[in-house]
């Protein structure tokens, strides 16, 4: 079965509510804001250093 046909005989169906180019847009909204709320939470380990300790021995073994 030809590709165009079953796109034509699934829009028969079910019509689509917006064009496909605003599913497009809203894919690129939603991706682009989950992007900048990964970016922003980066390097947030390093901001409370002083509860890990990145010295030798002294603290390696007294929590395990």
């Amino acid at each position: 079965m030809l590709m165009p046909t079953v796109l034509a005989a699934a829009e028969e169906l079910a019509p689509l509510l917006f064009p496909p180019v605003v599913f497009a847009g809203i894919a690129i909204v939603a991706f682009t804001a989950l992007g900048f709320v990964t970016w922003s939470f980066r390097d947030v380990a390093n901001r409370h250093s002083n509860k890990t300790t990145k010295a030798g021995s002294d603290s390696h073994g007294a929590g395990h």
